[in-house]
């Protein structure tokens, strides 16, 4: 039963390259106990995603209050929605049931959790005084910092650390072994879909699309070299070696700082300033910290890809 698990558990997992080891060493492991479990009940992966929401949403209610035990039920809630995350994922693999409704939920769930943390550190500022300055509040400035903190600096730091892995991905494993996907495609599937019976999958396809092209446009260089590599071998299985492994040498080191601005990383700073009584730390970090690695994330693999395209 060990081996089992332990070769459920690799084969769970898209890369070394691409895992973080909280998540190799603790997240997935329990993800899949989770997802055994759920599939030997007969439990659709889709509801355990549904499941994730509302522990995301009950986390963030809890991250609202000031004291230790409300924090601490957070604290609970959001571990357990990251592990149903991982869990719904594994299952679906496990069992085959990959659904385009799953692929909806599975991008909503996040945005979810963390809509309702930035609100619950909005409100729980709203009423308490500024840093060093005891008789002003933070009033409506805990808003603006959050929406800042939400909408300016972690909704472009994830979907450029996850276009980046599945790049790596693609390099490292081919297409099969990874999500790399374009707007032209997208947003092809979206126009012949017709409207009657598809309205979901229809509104799916057109904000999928738009999220492939919110990433390219910030990736000209990259854009430029998987244009010339497409053009250079139509069949991207026929990529030479040589030049995935010198993609895979640049590209490796910057794992970690797309693993760092993903969901481990965000959520430690949340238990640790939370519980400590200082929730505004979390969006000043987000905008100074994490603002700092995104861009030099963005900067280095911009670089390197313009190398490559020199060099074809």
């Amino acid at each position: 039963m060990a081996t089992k698990f332990s070769e459920l558990l690799k084969a769970s997992m898209k890369s070394e390259d691409t895992e973080e080891w909280i998540d190799i060493y603790f997240t997935r492991p329990i993800g899949l106990a989770f997802a055994l479990m759920w599939k030997a009940l007969g439990v659709h992966p889709n509801a355990i995603t549904i499941l994730s929401i509302f522990l995301g949403l009950g986390a963030g209610y809890m991250f609202y209050f000031p004291d230790i035990e409300h924090n601490i039920w957070g604290v609970v809630l959001l571990m357990f929605a990251n592990f149903c995350d991982s869990t719904d994922g594994q299952l679906a693999r496990l069992t085959g049931q990959k659904t385009l409704v799953g692929r909806m939920l599975d991008g909503f769930s996040g945005d979810v959790w963390f809509f309702a943390i930035y609100l619950a550190i909005a409100l729980r500022l709203m009423d308490e005084p500024l840093p060093f300055l005891d008789n002003i509040t933070w009033g409506y400035w805990g808003f603006v910092l959050c929406v800042v903190a939400g909408f300016l600096c972690h909704s472009p730091q994830s979907s450029l650390s996850d276009y980046y892995r599945q790049i790596h991905l693609f390099f490292l494993l081919g297409k099969k072994g990874s999500e790399l996907d374009d707007y032209e495609s997208q947003r092809a599937i979206y126009d012949k879909m017709p409207w009657k019976g598809n309205f979901w999958a229809k509104m799916f396809y057109y904000n999928y699309a738009n999220y492939c092209r919110s990433q390219e446009k910030r990736t000209p260089e990259f854009q430029a070299l998987y244009k010339v590599i497409r053009l250079r071998w139509p069949n991207t299985e026929d990529i030479p070696q040589t030049l995935r492994d010198e993609f895979r040498h640049n590209s490796l080191p910057l794992m970690k700082f797309t693993n760092q601005l993903t969901f481990n990383q965000r959520a430690i700073m949340i238990y640790v300033f939370c519980l400590a009584g200082v929730p505004y730390l979390y969006p000043i970090i987000e905008i100074t910290v994490f603002s700092a690695i995104y861009s030099y994330m963005h900067r280095t693999h911009e670089n390197f890809c313009k190398q490559l395209c020199g060099s074809l």
